[in-house]
């Protein structure tokens, strides 16, 4: 159960909380209309307009347009520290949006027509896996708008890529695209199970602002992964943030953790729990493909792995990142 639908991620901005590693703010590319390849990184934007950011689009040329626009910022990852907790702030958005980094999908609020909702009061907060950043160059931040009234585009509020200074680094962070399905089999939860016709969404993000709008039930999301030997030098656990509402966590088809408080709707606060799993050393297949499936019961309103972090952490950092965690959010 949880009483506000996608305005969760709202972050505490005190300068004692959060560290501005590279400043967004100032003129974006940016082009009205719609299309598919305007999110990769090789693409020709040397045409498109430059607008500031943040700013309503409507003061900028664009009065009364409603629809899709794309954003495009370029970023040197060489201000960058490997393995630090990287966040995305884009501040607030009118109305949807889908946001990549290096034509990686790393979140996503409200939804695009025909299921169209708005996020327009939620701040867009989202973590940038290591994975998805080239630590020596050049990389991309492109961004899909629509807006279906009023105004439009990156209206307002800190935009920028942040650190915060208490959360421990990450072995591998979990956040971004994950497999999806609503409903509800017992074979999901299996190592090579083929998950390919599945849908793709952001994970942390309620499944309401990603084309399930008012689905109460099962859904499961899947994700692989792979382990070097370096990264089992010391225990480690599986970080999945908060998920609304129970949960069973299986890795390579053995369950490792669930959270459910057993009470209904409107009495359980297994939403509000922070999910934390010891991740068995012996299910660990390392230089292989390795699968995490997540079978999520929503009892009411919205659903899903809904607020992160997610990621894998050393056992010996789980007190310092649960201590972080709970005074921050």
């Amino acid at each position: 159960m949880l009483v506000v639908l996608c305005f969760l991620n709202l972050p505490a901005l005190a300068a004692d909380d959060w560290e501005l590693v590279i400043s967004l703010e100032g003129r974006w590319k940016f082009n009205i209309g719609d299309g598919k390849e305007w999110g990769h990184p090789d693409f020709d934007d040397s045409n498109w307009e430059t607008i500031p950011v943040p700013a309503m689009w409507e003061n900028e040329g664009f009065h009364g347009y409603n629809g899709f626009a794309w954003y495009r910022k370029m970023f040197n990852g060489s201000y960058l520290t490997r393995n630090q907790p990287l966040f995305l702030f884009l501040g607030y958005i009118d109305d949807a949006d889908e946001v990549y980094v290096n034509g990686n999908l790393v979140g996503k609020s409200g939804s695009f027509p025909p299921k169209f909702a708005t996020a327009y009061k939620a701040f867009r907060k989202y973590m940038i896996p290591s994975s998805f950043i080239n630590y020596n160059g050049n990389n991309l931040i492109s961004v899909r708008v629509y807006d279906k009234y009023g105004e439009g585009g990156i209206v307002g509020g800190d935009v920028g890529i942040y650190t915060s200074k208490g959360i421990p680094n990450m072995v591998m962070g979990l956040e971004g695209t994950w497999s999806f399905k609503a409903g509800d089999d017992p074979q999901w939860k299996n190592r090579y199970y083929n998950d390919q016709d599945w849908e793709q969404i952001a994970v942390p993000s309620p499944w309401e602002n990603q084309g399930f709008h008012r689905y109460d039930g099962f859904g499961w999301y899947r994700k692989t992964i792979r382990f070097t030997e370096d990264q089992l030098d010391e225990p480690l656990a599986l970080v999945l943030g908060k998920i609304d509402d129970f949960d069973q966590t299986f890795f390579n088809g053995k369950m490792i953790g669930s959270t459910n408080d057993g009470r209904s709707y409107g009495r359980s606060w297994s939403f509000s729990k922070i999910r934390v799993y010891d991740l068995p050393a012996d299910l660990i297949k390392v230089g292989q493909t390795n699968t995490i499936a997540i079978r999520v019961m929503d009892i009411g309103n919205v659903g899903g792995i809904y607020d992160g972090p997610l990621g894998i952490l050393p056992k010996s950092q789980v007190k310092r990142f649960l201590d972080y965690y709970r005074s921050e959010w």
